[in-house]
């Protein structure tokens, strides 16, 4: 940590907790700009089903990392590394402080370590695992297990399509196990070791967070979360993209494919599940960067 790098302080939390207005307030009371830190919020016209910070919240505080690509684009951490540094600098050079706000796992951990390497993935591998990605998970997995072994390490998110097509290009790339690749990458020093970062941890009861879950929900689906995911859908995104696999525009998507054979109540009923695996997941996020206590 040097003198000269600004402070860093980062407020997070599950989807819905009311991270927005207490970013707000906030930054107004020390005089500070926001970084989002919200994978779905960088992509122009998902603004809905995102809960992208309003125009009249963005007038309040100054606002970077919203509305950066468009969704048929792919946006990856070291973009959003570079973005957040030159934000930070600029604030910095504007004599404001720094506040990084947002519930996505990825991007959070770049501000507490390592989240990239200096691994080249040359073409051909990285034309062979897309057209796996494009065969689906199971074809990932089955490919991975080939050169890895069956037994593939608990801390990769065999779930996650991205994750695994990542572990796959580093594995046939380097020729070493995920372990030994995993343990060098945890001896890199993070993009921002040099900032002093604070952080605060929002949370509710798991009750009053479903019931603030279902009350966006219900706001998303009158306010134009359908038609934002009808033009999504024109594009005939690559089902991979983070914008096609965002929760909520997921399920409206699947919902419009499908017909709207069932009525709003059950789309929403859907959303809300979505939306609650995502917390899950967060909140493991949460433990793994020592932001919240493991449950015993």
């Amino acid at each position: 940590m040097t003198e000269s790098a600004p402070a860093i302080h980062v407020l997070t939390g599950p989807t819905a907790v009311g991270k927005t207005e207490t970013a707000l307030r906030w930054a107004e009371k020390n005089d500070a700009e926001i970084i989002s830190c919200d994978s779905v919020c960088v992509y122009r016209g998902m603004d809905i089903g995102s809960a992208k910070p309003t125009s009249e919240e963005q007038r309040r505080v100054r606002h970077h990392g919203l509305d950066l690509v468009d969704p048929s684009e792919r946006y990856s951490v070291s973009q959003y590394v570079d973005m957040a540094r030159t934000a930070i600098a600029a604030a910095h050079g504007r004599g404001k402080r720094v506040l990084v706000t947002g519930g996505s796992g990825f991007y959070l951990a770049a501000f507490f370590g390592p989240v990239t390497d200096e691994l080249e993935i040359p073409q051909a591998i990285t034309d062979e695992v897309r057209t796996l990605q494009r065969q689906g998970l199971a074809s990932l997995l089955l490919r991975l297990r080939e050169i890895e072994g069956q037994q593939l390490p608990e801390w990769l998110d065999v779930q996650n399509p991205i994750r695994v097509a990542k572990a796959l290009e580093r594995r046939l790339a380097s020729g070493r196990t995920l372990d030994s690749l995993r343990d060098e990458f945890l001896t890199r020093r993070g993009p921002f070791a040099d900032h002093p970062v604070t952080f605060e941890l929002l949370e509710r009861a798991d009750d009053e967070l479903k019931a603030r879950i279902a009350t966006r929900t219900t706001s998303m689906l009158r306010d134009g979360i359908i038609e934002e995911s009808e033009r999504l859908l024109a594009l005939n995104l690559d089902p991979e993209l983070t914008s096609s696999r965002a929760v909520g525009y997921r399920a409206v998507m699947d919902w419009l494919e499908g017909g709207k054979r069932v009525a709003t109540s059950g789309l929403s009923e859907r959303i809300n599940l979505d939306t609650w695996a995502l917390v899950r997941k967060q909140r493991k996020w949460f433990r793994r960067l020592g932001l919240a206590k493991e449950v015993e």
